[in-house]
């Protein structure tokens, strides 16, 4: 696999899992609870973000390829499931007392 293709996996993952892994707004607003709808927004942007950036990285290698409505669902999906671990471990993953 190409370098490029692994850093934008990695990329991906660390931004899919971002903002379930802190109550920070975007990394840095400090607020004392995230709500879900910041969940969503920062989601959303960061899904934006890490699209823009494959684009780039296409566009170095080789001409972009124009995409329909297909290609950005299955690419959203795949953001969706690899936010799964950052929202197991904030939502769904019970904490003993202490």
């Amino acid at each position: 696999m190409q370098t490029s293709i692994v850093l934008l996996l990695l990329i991906a993952i660390l931004a899919a899992n971002l903002p379930f892994a802190s109550e920070r707004i975007g990394g840095v607003v400090a607020v004392s609870h995230k709500r879900a709808r910041w969940r969503v927004l920062e989601f959303l942007v960061l899904y934006l973000a890490v699209g823009l950036f494959a684009r780039v990285l296409e566009a170095r290698q080789m001409p972009v390829h124009e995409q329909d409505w297909p290609f950005y669902v299955c690419t959203f999906a795949l953001f969706v499931v690899f936010a799964f671990p950052g929202f197991v471990l904030r939502f769904l993953w019970k904490r003993r007392a202490r």
